[in-house]
């Protein structure tokens, strides 16, 4: 007979940016509070209910630091920035001088940030601007150790060599809507060479066919390029060397691809996975669901209610949330139960508010259910009763310890 128990399963569902703050259109209630999501709540009903800071002090709270956090891993130790952990995605290899920059294309009109996205640039689109920059800028040897490197839509990287950007500062463009620029340009020492390559990239962009073609049909044009988010080359511990367990991901998002290649995981393509609402949801609750045969661990991550909150459009992030309970939370709870031993969690890495357009620091709701995760008091899935629980990590990397402590086996460190 075999005394062996089973190997437990384990899912993380991560809806990015899900948590709000209330909004008046919607009765001063959160998205997540208006949201029809049963499965999401039964979660919460049938298992435990907290609230995680995500976001350490010292640190803005992005994907890249609270995604970190949320899987385990102390930003404090292990952030690189956030270029280099979609550089890892790209499977970019840095020199030890390189340097590393994430390059959005955005709207820029009449000095404001008026899209962080530059209206969700196609991918075809992305890539014909970029070639137009390296004909027609990088071949100078002002800009000779530049390159650009294509990724999915407004979302591209930069390298660059021979200079060291350890003290330059810069702000992600989604946290300035609507705002001047001046004032969050690239600034500190050797901050002039970035600085040239934006000027010189805004003439270019700004009178090129692809933009022309964009203003006449009413989308917004790629005006500028904004460059931050750089670090140098990222190495981080595999999961299954800190907990004994082997993953797999399932993202549409370079950022999240990069973490999992760093932590050893496997990334699972899914056709039709997108950053936006026209996500093929069913086919990504799918995927997670067969992941659950081959892997010990599954997270799969839904970019839609936070792009939906950057456009401050609460209507699409109530639809992405109840997509994501209906057609991923839904049949992984079906799966899961299939398993002698399983848990499961739901959270975002952050919080996302449509009124600001803007990342928020605030704790994140979490709801955790299966194997030994019962709560005194039965709480559905929102902000409200996840911040009247019993239940607050300080320290959203040691969340991760309690998710899997007690299943994981031996070798979990905490």
């Amino acid at each position: 007979m075999n005394k062996n128990p089973p190997k437990p399963k384990f899912v993380i569902v991560i809806p990015d940016g899900a948590a709000d703050s209330p909004i008046e259109e919607l009765g001063d209630k959160t998205p997540l509070e208006v949201a029809s999501k049963p499965f999401m709540d039964e979660v919460a009903l049938t298992g435990r209910i907290g609230t995680v800071r995500t976001t350490p002090e010292k640190f803005l709270p992005g994907s890249d630091v609270c995604t970190l956090s949320l899987l385990g891993y102390d930003p404090a130790k292990y952030h690189p920035g956030r270029a280099p952990l979609e550089a890892a995605a790209m499977g970019l290899k840095l020199n030890p001088d390189q340097w590393v920059f994430r390059c959005n294309f955005v709207t820029v009109v009449d000095g404001k940030m008026v899209d962080h996205s530059a209206g969700h640039l196609k991918d075809a689109e992305a890539r014909e601007l970029i070639a137009a920059l390296e004909s027609r800028v990088l071949n100078t040897d002002r800009f000779a150790d530049i390159k650009l490197h294509p990724g999915v839509s407004y979302r591209n990287l930069m390298t660059i060599g021979g200079t060291d950007f350890g003290r330059i500062k810069t702000t992600p463009p989604h946290d300035i809507p609507d705002q001047p620029v001046a004032p969050y340009l690239p600034r500190g020492p050797e901050s002039r060479i970035l600085l040239d390559l934006m000027t010189e990239a805004r003439h270019v962009l700004q009178t090129h066919d692809v933009n022309s073609v964009r203003t006449q049909f009413g989308e917004k044009p790629a005006t500028d390029i904004w460059l931050w988010g750089q670090g140098k080359a990222a190495s981080l511990p595999s999961f299954e060397q800190r907990f004994g367990i082997y993953g797999a991901m399932l993202t549409s998002v370079d950022l999240l691809r990069g973490i999992a290649n760093l932590l050893g995981w496997r990334n699972v393509d899914v056709p039709g996975m997108t950053s936006y609402h026209d996500n093929d949801y069913a086919a990504q609750g799918r995927y997670t669901v067969q992941a659950l045969d081959e892997f010990d661990i599954v997270c799969t991550h839904i970019e839609a209610p936070d792009e939906a909150s950057h456009q401050s459009d609460y209507v699409t992030k109530i639809a992405a949330i109840e997509a994501i309970d209906k057609h991923i939370v839904g049949p992984v709870l079906q799966k899961l139960r299939t398993f002698e031993r399983w848990r499961i969690l739901v959270m975002p890495d952050h919080a996302t508010e449509c009124i600001t357009r803007k990342h928020h620091d605030a704790r994140v709701p979490f709801a955790m259910a299966g194997a030994q995760r019962k709560g005194a008091l039965p709480r559905p899935y929102t902000e409200k009763a996840a911040r009247e629980s019993d239940l607050h990590v300080e320290h959203g990397h040691e969340l991760m310890d309690y998710f899997l402590s007690g299943l994981a086996g031996p070798h979990l460190v905490r």
